[in-house]
């Protein structure tokens, strides 16, 4: 199964059962991939999805994740700092790391300076690709 880190960008415009992104999710829920998180992409989803849509959007969202199969918890040891415009997307790319995922998916352009870092490799996917990879678009 592959393994992904997800930016909080992707859960935003996935969530919305009448986002074109949904499938997204749709595809998480039915085991398409792994999501890894760590305890600080989990704060920040819960704290972005309660400032955009609701403290009880957020509660759901992150009891459906306490409950997969397909989510993996990971302990990031070390920080990186390869991201210097916003130092705090600087997390999501120390949990791809550290969980040697296949692809970290975000919107943000600030990540595209890992395209042309030789090491650690990342791959970094905007939401059209990473929903082209999953067949489904």
């Amino acid at each position: 199964m592959m393994k992904v880190v997800l930016d909080t960008n992707i859960i935003l415009a996935s969530i919305s059962k009448r986002s074109p992104y949904r499938l997204v999710l749709d595809n998480f829920k039915n085991k398409a991939y792994e999501l890894c998180v760590s305890t600080e992409i989990l704060f920040e989803y819960e704290e972005k999805l309660t400032e955009i849509f609701s403290p009880f959007v957020a509660r759901l969202f992150l009891e459906s994740l306490s409950d997969r199969l397909n989510v993996k918890s990971v302990n990031v040891f070390y920080k990186w700092n390869l991201i210097y415009p916003d130092l705090d997307d600087n997390k999501f790319v120390d949990c791809a790391i550290a969980a040697n995922v296949d692809y970290l998916v975000t919107n943000d352009k600030d990540y595209n300076s890992l395209k042309k870092l030789p090491f650690p490799k990342l791959v970094v996917l905007n939401i059209d690709e990473f929903i082209t990879l999953l067949g489904t678009k």
